[in-house]
């Protein structure tokens, strides 16, 4: 009766009820029947929460593993359903805007509501792999490139030496909107995406995420997206790493009532010089800065937990929308490990 999954399955349910309605549009009222949605949204969860790596193995877990059976909602002696056509309905759920909406409705919760900080924020951005491979990676005029022989295969050797390459003259053929990205000097380039996350600092929960091509603006823009998104005019703080230290943004956020609690950039420059930052000692001074740049760290813990426990190193489906879904249950899911023990503290 203490299991964790038991108010896992409690929130996803109130959840669901509520986007009973939109799912009833994405079906037709013709055809086969398909997978239920709310089983099928109930399983996407198990496959975070549990880290299964990929669809065929979660319908042989869900055909034999109790635990799963029930929290998806299938009886004892029920079919499990064919992984292709698990595969098939949930790309129909990711393809719409279901994930967010799964997302801020369990923020919705009267009791998850009241865990939340509504002044107090903080952002940050992560790279993750897309599902495709640096050799798919070719020029998008292949008019030069000469064909490989027959005998190497499909998956043939390429060399890459003294070839320059860049996402204006290249493109994924498995995925054309992956973007070839390197974090920093002496790392190497990657094909991936960019997933944001949107945390109040009261107890670490994620309030928004998004994802989106891997830029070198890309955080920012993000930001000021999800800053658009949340509601009410009121002022409040947001805390974030150097990345974020460019006047024009920080321009931006004073602009939308945000307190800019970022971490000042002091990169010093070849010839010596300390590189100039937006943040004034106004803010430097006060004693919420502080405290914003303590609280702002614990967002690592996210992208931690994904790529660390549920296995979102690499992304298993194609495209941005879907990614972006994808990256969107991840976060619900994140919260929805931290909520039990959250409303276990709280009094009655």
């Amino acid at each position: 009766m203490d299991h964790p999954l038991r108010v896992i399955r409690g929130l996803a349910d109130e959840v669901l009820a509520r986007l009973s309605g939109s799912f009833s549009a994405l079906y037709s009222a013709t055809g086969r029947p398909s997978v239920p949605p709310e089983m099928l949204l109930r399983a996407t969860l198990l496959q975070a929460l549990y880290s299964v790596r990929s669809e065929r193995m979660l319908m042989e877990q869900i055909n034999y593993n109790l635990l799963f059976r029930w929290f998806v909602g299938l009886s004892m002696d029920a079919a499990v359903w064919h992984a292709t056509g698990f595969t098939h309905n949930r790309d129909r759920l990711l393809q719409a805007d279901v994930a967010r909406a799964f997302l801020q409705g369990l923020l919705a919760l009267p009791r998850v509501k009241r865990l939340l900080s509504s002044e107090h924020f903080s952002v940050d951005g992560t790279l993750i792999d897309a599902w495709a491979s640096m050799k798919s990676f070719v020029p998008k005029d292949k008019g030069d490139e000469p064909p490989a022989p027959p005998s190497a295969g499909r998956n043939a050797e390429r060399n890459f030496r003294g070839e320059t390459r860049s996402n204006e003259t290249h493109a994924s053929t498995t995925d054309p909107d992956a973007r070839l990205y390197r974090k920093s000097s002496g790392q190497p380039a990657r094909l991936c995406y960019m997933g944001h996350v949107l945390m109040e600092n009261r107890n670490g929960l994620v309030v928004d995420s998004t994802l989106t091509h891997a830029t070198g603006t890309a955080e920012r823009e993000a930001t000021l997206t999800m800053l658009e998104r949340r509601a009410g005019n009121k002022r409040i703080t947001l805390g974030a790493d150097k990345a974020y230290d460019a006047a024009e943004f920080i321009g931006k956020l004073r602009a939308r009532k945000v307190t800019p609690h970022i971490a000042v950039n002091g990169t010093i420059s070849k010839t010596g010089k300390r590189r100039k930052t937006a943040i004034d000692d106004r803010t430097l001074r006060h004693p919420g800065y502080e405290i914003s740049q303590r609280c702002r760290k614990r967002i690592e813990e996210v992208f931690g937990w994904a790529k660390a426990s549920a296995g979102l190193t690499k992304f298993k489906v194609k495209g941005i929308a879907k990614t972006k879904a994808v990256f969107s249950f991840f976060a619900a899911a994140y919260n929805l490990v931290r909520l039990p023990k959250l409303l276990n503290q709280q009094p009655a």
